[in-house]
């Protein structure tokens, strides 16, 4: 196995023995024949779709076999097999939609490819299927890598978004132009960068699609305070992303006394109308994903992992780990379907009782989506032209277990009292107990959401460069952001799409990143590795 595509990855240079992430040798290697499989379907349904044709099916499963293959999704070599074998049929799909097109390309020979069923023979062949099979320039390898890892993020978003039957060609059909992009030995280091810049612009489509999505089903968010603890009673702890599964489970448990809690990124559930409206959703329990073996252990609930943030399960609590939608782990019982049942999940809870007590540690505030901040822009450029507010700093992205992420923090703690914070994904995990007070009623620390809602931040940005009459890059606004997983990548590359300069990015720099592209992107974009809180706040109010 060589699998470098999170930020904890082994010695910063690439995991090639065991994954960091908990991913064994075998599910590694059969996540790269699966991504060989998605670009050889991609290789026919692309020239097939610019000439008119396309198909469900094949768009769906390219789309759900990337998210597969994203850090902390699927870890069931089993099920992975299932899928590429899968792909065989779904590639001969795709071959006739080509030939029925009349489409004149030249194929690859990756079309041709069929995976060996023994897992020896097909350790093997990935050698030659990899991510560092062939012998290609190392800076158009890395940007390869910087456009796959970004087409898995989108997956992701676009997944979530279909799922709630929102979908759009702009996006879907890039899925398609990428991974076939990254066969065209053609292509120079120009043509990726300019490929790069229009997958940042496909990316914020899609997560546009993804709040319509969202605000369509669950209303627009709005500021609600959200208990941090339990009440007595059985107890469901769902974790993940995907909002359609806690509104699922918050139907069937009603009137069963069992209480919902919040994991994670579903934290964000609470800001949405129609979701907080259940009285047992009971509030949020626990921090990030990567605290949820320590969090976990001897607690009387049932968990359920919708989407990527699933570790190994302690012993402890690995009876009562449910998975649903693309997660899967060995052992683990899954909900599937399309109408999908969780009275498993509601017979463990009861069986288990729940909680005795009620704890609530403190309350926090979520829900500042696009409508709540567009209510609040005016306020807010008033207290930015009378001097009450100096600076915006955006401190969020991914969380992670490894050494160097206190920096965010120790960051958090030393920004002057007369800046805000605005805050999202897990990373907030590190700042949203403290108690940072306000400016002028104005909150700051304003928590957006979750990753995918950067786009409230983008239409934030927005609106105060329209209010000074100014770009993005000339507002008092300062991004820094860490990283983990593949989702970050493509926030990332569409903020770069958008012209925004100066990103702080951390813990570490991608291993995928060559010095040659690092300098590039630093030339055309400013990006820089965090260094210290001091530093980096000298370095920002000296502008």
């Amino acid at each position: 196995m060589f699998c470098r595509q999170c930020e904890q990855t082994a010695n910063g240079t690439g995991c090639d023995a065991h994954g960091v992430c908990g991913k064994n040798p075998q599910t590694s290697d059969l996540q790269d024949a699966l991504i060989h499989m998605l670009k050889s379907i991609s290789a026919y349904a692309n020239p097939a779709r610019e000439n008119g044709l396309k198909d469900d099916e094949i768009d769906i499963f390219v789309i759900e076999g990337l998210f597969t293959t994203i850090t902390n999704v699927n870890f069931d070599p089993l099920e992975i097999k299932r899928i590429i074998l899968r792909g065989i049929d779904i590639r001969e799909k795709a071959k006739k939609l080509f030939e029925k097109s009349g489409a004149e390309s030249d194929l690859p020979d990756i079309v041709k490819w069929v995976p060996f069923q023994k897992q020896d023979e097909l350790s093997e062949q990935i050698m030659d299927t990899g991510i560092l099979s062939g012998d290609i320039d190392g800076d158009i390898r890395a940007l390869r890598e910087i456009l796959l890892y970004g087409l898995k993020g989108m997956a992701a978003y676009a997944d979530h978004a279909g799922v709630m039957g929102k979908k759009d060609e702009k996006v879907t059909s890039f899925f398609h132009k990428g991974l076939a992009s990254l066969l065209e030995d053609r292509l120079t280091k120009e043509d990726y960068l300019s490929l790069i810049m229009e997958f940042g612009q496909v990316n914020l489509r899609c997560m546009e699609i993804l709040d319509q999505a969202h605000t369509n089903s669950f209303g627009h968010p709005t500021p609600t305070k959200v208990a941090l603890g339990t009440r007595k009673g059985p107890a469901i702890i769902v974790s993940g992303h995907d909002l359609s599964d806690i509104k699922a489970i918050l139907e069937q448990t009603e009137g069963t006394g069992i209480n919902v809690y919040t994991h994670g990124e579903m934290l964000a559930a609470h800001g949405y109308p129609k979701l907080s409206q259940y009285p047992h959703l009971a509030g949020h329990f626990g921090s990030a994903w990567q605290n949820q073996n320590k969090e976990f252990q001897g607690q009387p609930a049932a968990f359920l992992f919708t989407t990527n943030c699933i570790q190994k399960p302690h012993e402890s609590y690995a009876d009562r780990v449910y998975t649903t939608g693309l997660v899967r782990y060995p052992g683990i019982p899954h909900i599937g379907g399309k109408t999908k049942d969780f009275t498993p999940v509601m017979e463990k809870a009861l069986e288990l009782k729940g909680f005795e007590d009620e704890n609530t540690e403190k309350e926090i505030i979520v829900g500042f989506g696009h409508n709540a901040l567009s209510d609040a822009a005016e306020k807010i450029a008033g207290a930015v032209k009378h001097g009450r507010i100096r600076r915006f700093f955006l401190i969020g992205g991914c969380d992670g277990a490894k050494p160097g992420r206190n920096y965010y923090s120790d960051m958090a703690r030393k920004i002057p009292k007369d800046c805000i914070i605005i805050t999202l994904a897990c990373g907030k995990f590190r700042l949203n107990r403290m108690d940072f007070g306000s400016i002028d009623g104005i909150p700051r620390l304003i928590d957006c959401g979750q990753c995918n809602d950067a786009y409230s931040a983008i239409k934030m940005a927005k609106q105060l460069s329209k209010a000074f009459e100014c770009t993005v890059n000339d507002l008092p606004l300062s991004f820094i952001l860490s990283w983990y997983e593949q989702k970050a990548v493509c926030i990332l590359l569409t903020l770069f799409s958008l012209g925004i300069r100066g990103i702080r990015l951390g813990p570490t720099l991608p291993a995928f990143i060559t010095p040659n592209i690092l300098a590039i992107l630093s030339e055309k974009f400013d990006i820089k590795p965090i260094k210290t809180p001091e530093e980096d706040l000298k370095e920002i109010f000296a502008q």
